[in-house]
């Protein structure tokens, strides 16, 4: 399809063309004057094109620098420990970065640069993130703390596991998404290169039009060419007309080479999205830029989004009635169940278990399944060992400000005290246990709302088929998550609460951040179907999440945003990145889509503009 570089093909071989030939046929003929060229066309055209081929360099080469200066962060060499299976040093290292291997220990002294993504085993440090996450202020780090390439070690000596090496660290995957997102068309700039294509053919149409027109005019009215072109000496009437014709059909086609509008759109998108990662805002192309701006509503995760994702255990109740159930075996067997999930909830209570039975060893899991929304279900054994040198929990209890309560539940359950038997596991909500004919008595049904009312999320646990227990966990909001709704609200943009929470846990946290509706109890699977549901209802919506199960949702929004601290799956299908993990970037990443495309349309119009005008 032809586009805007045809026009300035034209316009100056046509003007060479048409030069030497006239200038050849008045040395042929031997005529006594000089011809009027178009000789000068040629390069003022190409240096008006060069000209904006330069302006346009001019902006990717502050992009770029911007990415050279990300690139340069890299470490080049680090330090590799060579440890043994009890965990001790034998040996120490400098190795290049391209041989670090996942899972290898590695020792960073302070001042040193990390080198790979990875999780601090051992030591404590503040580390500077600035320039990859736009914090200014170092953020401390400690054992469990993550830390990510490029960033700088302060002070402290920290020994961290690779979990993300070469191109698959945090920086490496900025950089490139950067430079594919630059490169990428926005679909304003796909309507440019489609308009483009009709408009190259009939700028050639009019100007040929132009030239056969003035050409039998002139011919037929030759004083309208000499009330235009002037009475020349020397010069023909035929010489006059037919030099003016060509002159106009030249001049339409050479004003008609639209350098700006080939400059409107990548220019500010590179500007863009460079800002953009520049400010932790990861964009992924263009189209997202773009489209953010046309977003009407966002819908929102709770858990990890609107919250920390840090929640912690604040009430056990165990159900005395049940022969053999104590709080520690409810914990030691919950516990290890709950270990082999992901979910922020699950490494609430395996955090709780571990410190009241004062161990980091549970008892051995097999046959887990989890089901996304509703609960997990396993079979749980080896638990002697981890009760046998248990003393009392209320140290743990005074640390998690925790409730305890016993139950007084009437039922005539038995679980077993035999603790090299494997027990039937199962831990969810009412759902889950009625799926699976747990039966969930009245009085329990009613402790339950009681809690979730205070914003607790509650799950019922079984052994053997028998209820046994009911934990609650607490999430605490982020300290951005109100006043990022209350700002997205006053922008005039529609927010609701999408979470696979209970109505009453959604209900209570909506209320205490500004979320007007909700939509509780959604499995991963129906989320997507509630976005299509505001998409039918004439929205543009934006989904903000972090965990596997939001995924579906972040792929089926016109516009996806994940927090860097999520899962690597929501991260994969987000279109929108927040590297700094800080909700409010939300607003920041609208204002500047809107900017941006401000940007675009305003350069659109004054090119648009300027080529009407001059043809």
């Amino acid at each position: 399809m032809a586009n805007m570089d045809v026009l300035v093909m034209l316009a100056t071989n046509v003007s060479y063309l048409y030069s030497v030939i006239i200038l050849l046929y008045f040395v042929a003929t031997g005529a006594d004057h000089s011809p009027t060229t178009f000789f000068d066309t040629v390069p003022m055209l190409i240096i008006f094109l060069c000209l904006g081929r330069w302006l346009e360099h001019l902006a990717k080469r502050h992009t770029s620098d911007a990415l050279t200066k990300l690139i340069s962060l890299q470490a080049t060499e680090a330090t590799l420990l060579m440890v043994n299976d009890d965990g001790e040093v034998m040996s120490e290292q400098k190795i290049d970065v391209s041989l670090i291997q996942r899972n290898d220990t590695i020792k960073v002294l302070p001042g040193e640069r990390i080198p790979v993504d990875g999780k601090v085993l051992s030591g404590s440090s503040n580390v500077n993130e600035a320039h990859i996450t736009g914090e200014a202020l170092p953020v401390f780090k400690k054992a469990g703390s993550t830390v990510m390439a490029g960033s700088i070690n302060e002070n402290g000596v920290l020994t961290i596991s690779a979990t993300h090496v070469g191109q698959d660290t945090t920086l490496a995957q900025i950089v490139r998404l950067v430079e594919e997102a630059q490169s990428s068309k926005a679909p304003i700039q796909q309507l440019a290169d489609k308009i483009a294509g009709y408009f190259v053919p009939a700028v050639v149409a009019l100007s040929i039009l132009t030239l056969a027109v003035w050409l039998v005019l002139g011919f037929i009215r030759t004083d309208l060419v000499y009330n235009y072109y002037g009475k020349a000496q020397n010069m023909s009437e035929s010489e006059v007309v037919i030099q003016f014709a060509f002159q106009c059909a030249l001049t339409v086609l050479s004003i008609a080479c639209p350098c700006a509008l080939g400059l409107a759109t990548p220019t500010a998108v590179m500007v863009g999205t460079g800002v953009g990662a520049t400010n932790g805002i990861l964009i992924k192309g263009a189209e997202p830029l773009e489209t953010t701006c046309k977003v009407k509503c966002f819908a929102f995760d709770k858990t990890g989004t609107i919250t920390k994702g840090t929640p912690v255990l604040v009430y056990a109740g165990v159900i005395t009635h049940i022969k053999g159930i104590t709080l520690n075996v409810l914990m030691a067997i919950v516990g290890t169940a709950e270990a082999s999930s992901e979910h922020p909830i699950a490494r609430a209570i395996v955090d709780y278990a571990k410190q009241l039975l004062q161990t980091d060893l549970l008892g051995s899991c097999e046959a887990f399944q989890a089901t996304a929304g509703l609960g997990l279900s396993c079979k749980v054994g080896n638990v002697a060992g981890v009760l046998k040198n248990v003393s009392s929990y209320h140290t743990v209890q005074d640390a998690y400000y925790m409730e305890i309560e016993y139950i007084g539940e009437a039922s005539h359950g038995e679980v077993q005290d035999r603790w090299d038997d494997t027990y039937r596991v199962l831990v969810g909500n009412r759902e889950w246990m009625k799926k699976n004919s747990v039966e969930v008595s009245p009085s329990i049904d009613s402790l339950m709302t009681k809690r979730e009312m205070l914003g607790q999320t509650v799950i019922l646990c079984a052994i053997n088929d028998v209820l046994v227990g009911v934990l609650a966990v607490s999430d605490t909001l982020k300290p951005e998550s109100k006043a990022t709704v209350n700002e997205l609200k006053g922008m005039g943009f529609k927010v609701v609460l999408l979470t696979g929470d209970n109505t009453q846990t959604a209900s209570a946290i909506a209320q205490q951040v500004g979320i007007e509706e909700v939509f509780a109890q959604v499995l991963p699977t129906h989320k997507a179907e509630k976005i299509q549901d505001l998409q039918s209802r004439g929205f543009k919506v934006a989904m903000v999440g972090d965990g596997i199960n939001d995924s579906p949702a972040l792929v089926r929004a016109d516009v996806g945003i994940a927090l860097s601290d999520g899962t690597d799956v929501a991260i994969e299908a987000a279109d929108v990145v927040l590297i700094r993990n800080n909700l409010y970037d939300v607003v920041a990443a609208v204002d500047l889509s809107r900017k941006t495309v401000r940007r675009i349309r305003m350069n659109f119009f004054l090119a648009s503009i300027y080529n009407l005008v001059g043809i």
